[in-house]
């Protein structure tokens, strides 16, 4: 009996999957939990087994094409099996006899109000029923959904938006133009390749990142607020003991410290630890805390720490060590990438000073850790003022500005902060 297989889901907040390369073709036997493809999304590539012993009798995606969560991707079958041919996607004249039940009167193409964008496929009533309503010429909105298609959160983003804009003043009539006059010149074109030029197309991976990072900037109201932190007791307290961790086989960078103050920070103010769902907040009970981890050319990718508050200084030394190992070495299994409620990237370790770190969404908050550094700073002691060399970092945390204001966020800022400052007092 012909079983469909269908795109996983790789993360909690992916839809889609672009696959990467079928380890098994038409005609190949499959055992149960043998690996079938391998899948790519912005989060994990990873292998994806077969959930059936059988024979791969259809393959549907083929490499390089992403497909949405759900979607059919290949038929399992038993040895000698015939498939009958897949229903076609688009409806022919032949087949249907009978008229579709009437759904809302189809948008014209073109352009002005109501009129359907070219080549932007099909409008759900509902779409066109708003757009029909509100006037609006679908030429100008932004469609988000597969291969462009606008859906009812596009359409009613676009109101909003048009809504708070200013109205501009009514027009006044301008004098037709000469035919001397010059009409303006046209945009700039990408420029072609030169000689020499190396054209290299974006991995799966990247491609992916490429839209999340976008979709994160087109959403989230990013704030991006700057702290100056005095690590001399974090670094005294890490030379101390890096070597007895050593001998237990954990490599202890300041990665785990700054978990440690991020959970103080989030246990102080929990509306950071959250999601923003629509028109609703989550506040999560656990403290999940994701780690860009550098892949060097192939980009980036955030495992997460799960339960950060219930674990000791050696235990999270040890998470993000086994994390980082696994995310390089790409054996990181789907739930690795999933859950995270807060964000850490450590951008220092390249050497840079300061940053401004794009919110993965869902999530209202990531902290960005810039490069350590011994400077001369102003003491205030009780002999008076006195100029010490201290290591010296710039924390940045970009928030969400729709879910948490900025007078939460520098509080959030200082605990974290006191927290480093006063490490093992």
């Amino acid at each position: 009996m012909a079983l469909e297989f269908k795109m996983p889901r790789l993360g909690e907040s992916v839809v889609e999957g672009t696959v990467g390369k079928w380890l098994k073709q038409v005609g190949d036997p499959v055992q149960e939990f043998e690996p079938l493809l391998e899948v790519v999304t912005d989060k994990v590539d990873t292998e994806v087994p077969s959930l059936v012993t059988g024979v791969l009798l259809e393959i549907r995606a083929q490499e390089g094409e992403t497909v949405k969560v759900g979607e059919v991707i290949a038929v399992l079958g038993e040895s000698g099996e015939v498939l009958t041919p897949a229903p076609s996607k688009e409806p022919t004249a032949t087949a249907q006899t009978t008229p579709p039940e009437p759904q809302a009167e189809p948008p014209v193409e073109g352009k002005g109000p109501g009129k359907r964008p070219v080549g932007r496929g099909y409008l759900t009533p509902v779409v066109a029923r708003i757009a029909a309503e509100h006037d609006v010429d679908l030429n100008e909105v932004e469609g988000t959904g597969r291969h462009g298609r606008i859906t009812k959160k596009d359409i009613l983003r676009y109101l909003e938006t048009r809504e708070a804009a200013p109205r501009p003043p009514a027009p006044r009539p301008t004098p037709t133009p000469s035919p001397a006059a010059k009409a303006p010149p046209p945009p700039p074109e990408v420029p072609g390749l030169d000689a020499g030029d190396v054209e290299v197309p974006l991995s799966k991976m990247r491609q992916a990142i490429v839209r999340h990072m976008r979709q994160s900037k087109d959403t989230a109201a990013h704030v991006t607020t700057f702290f100056e932190v005095d690590l001399g007791r974090v670094v005294a307290f890490r030379n101390a003991h890096k070597a007895g961790f050593a001998a237990e086989g954990i490599r202890l960078t300041y990665t785990p410290f700054f978990l440690e103050a991020i959970v103080a920070g989030l246990k102080a103010y929990p509306m950071l630890n959250a999601v923003l769902a629509g028109d609703r907040m989550i506040y999560k009970q656990a403290v999940n805390i994701g780690i860009a981890v550098d892949l060097g050319e192939d980009g980036l990718i955030v495992p997460v720490v799960k339960n950060a508050d219930e674990k000791s200084l050696r235990g999270l030394a040890r998470a993000v060590s086994e994390l980082a190992e696994r995310a390089r070495s790409r054996t990181l299994a789907p739930d690795d990438v999933q859950g995270g409620t807060f964000s850490l990237t450590n951008h220092g370790v390249i050497g840079s000073l300061a940053g401004t770190p794009i919110i993965p969404m869902p999530q209202v908050g990531i902290l960005g850790v810039g490069a350590i550094q011994k400077r001369p700073v102003v003491l205030e002691t009780e002999l008076g003022d006195m100029i010490a060399i201290r290591p010296m970092a710039y924390l940045s945390l970009s928030f969400d500005h729709r879910a948490v204001d900025g007078a939460t966020a520098d509080r959030f800022m200082m605990a974290v902060k006191a927290y480093l400052e006063n490490y093992g007092a």
